[in-house]
């Protein structure tokens, strides 16, 4: 039986999921996943489930916390909804009808410096309290959450254990560029839906590239899809975490 409770950290409401008997025993192994933009916080909370169904091996053992993005979007209607950043819902919506080609590469949301220093915190406070260093935290998100977790990755002082891209795209492709080289040899598992309407297949082809040039180990998977996450990216998901456990680098 998992222990689920809700605590802030980083300034964030979090869901906190340990798979250990009682929550006064120290994890071995910490999971980050941020949720995508106009879902709940909880919205990736049954990933815990998942993957631990998947991956034994992380009964136990392992914390996932799932961090709700700090903007509300009830004033656009969508009750319960939260971003890392706002969306222009209008101009996102006549792409998807008319089938326009998303270029995110050169954007960099101008809160998206606010929503690092969410987690950088949240990470700070994780490390304080298990005692587990960077190497043994793995992160990873959905769509927008996934695109917080690459600008975190890349800019910490070191690798993380893992980096989980679930339907992402490129962002700041220059400053991403630019710091990448310094993630070589991290662990990767990147996914995305080749009928993807909402970030085109070819953006999360960039990203794979540019992580791959850079020296990043990319387990890049393509699936006959949309927007979500397959039961493939879980279990590869699970496999990498599995690999940090064991010390696999």
């Amino acid at each position: 039986m998992f222990n689920a409770r809700r605590i802030t950290l980083g300034g964030l409401s979090c869901m906190v999921v340990d798979t250990q008997p009682s929550e006064d025993d120290k994890p071995e192994l910490v999971a980050v996943f941020c949720h995508g933009f106009g879902a709940p916080g909880e919205d990736l909370v049954p990933l815990a489930s998942e993957m631990v169904s998947i991956n034994p091996e992380l009964a136990g053992r392992t914390r996932f916390i799932f961090p709700a993005a700090p903007l509300s979007l009830e004033e656009f209607g969508i009750p319960g909804g939260r971003a890392w950043w706002p969306l222009d819902m209008i101009r996102l919506q006549a792409a998807i009808e008319s089938g326009e080609f998303r270029d995110l590469r050169n954007e960099c949301p101008e809160l998206l410096p606010t929503a690092r220093d969410h987690i950088n915190s949240l990470l700070d406070e994780v490390r304080e309290e298990t005692g587990l260093p960077l190497s043994r935290i793995v992160l990873g998100g959905f769509s927008q959450g996934s695109m917080v977790m690459t600008d975190v990755t890349l800019r910490l002082p070191e690798n993380p254990g893992a980096l989980i891209i679930f339907s992402g795209t490129l962002l700041c492709e220059d400053q991403w560029r630019e710091r990448a080289a310094n993630r070589a040899g991290l662990k990767v598992v990147q996914s995305h839906g080749t009928t993807d309407q909402i970030l085109p297949f070819q953006a999360a082809e960039w990203l794979r590239d540019l992580l791959t040039e850079s020296g990043l180990e990319v387990d890049f998977l393509q699936f006959p899809g949309v927007h979500t996450i397959p039961y493939e990216a879980l279990e590869k998901a699970a496999a990498v975490l599995g690999g940090v456990l064991s010390g696999e680098r």
